[in-house]
């Protein structure tokens, strides 16, 4: 986890200024020992200085086990997005990649305890499809 400010698409949705920091938490998922998902978390500062304190100590731990098994969080709807190369998260998934694809799927979702948020972006590679 580190402390940067959130991409300009994820502001409004975490009702975030520019300027302010958050933390971010990104992880690449393995599926046959192989990348198949990159995930990507904002986590506000008020977030984790009240209901989600507890991510500090995620480690590597899934971040899905934890959202899943608590019935106070609440999910907004997934939305998808096509990336192309110019997006910061395209760039960030790719670099482990052997042959960088003209596109990566995503979705997102907030994630809601206690009225505060986390965003979860999860890009999907090339090698989920094989």
């Amino acid at each position: 986890m580190l402390q940067a400010r959130a991409n300009q698409d994820e502001l409004s949705l975490l009702r975030l200024k520019p300027s302010q920091l958050a933390t971010v938490r990104e992880v690449m998922l393995l599926g046959n020992q192989q990348a198949v998902v990159f995930a990507h978390s904002v986590i506000p500062r008020n977030a984790r200085r009240g209901p989600w304190h507890h991510l500090a100590r995620l480690g590597n731990q899934p971040l899905g086990a934890l959202l899943f098994a608590n019935p106070q969080i609440r999910r907004s709807a997934l939305s998808y997005k096509k990336l192309s190369r110019n997006h910061v998260l395209y760039q960030k998934a790719v670099t482990h990649l052997e042959c960088a694809p003209a596109f990566l799927w995503a979705r997102r979702s907030v994630f809601y305890l206690n009225c505060v948020s986390i965003l979860v972006t999860e890009v999907f590679l090339p090698k989920l499809y094989d």
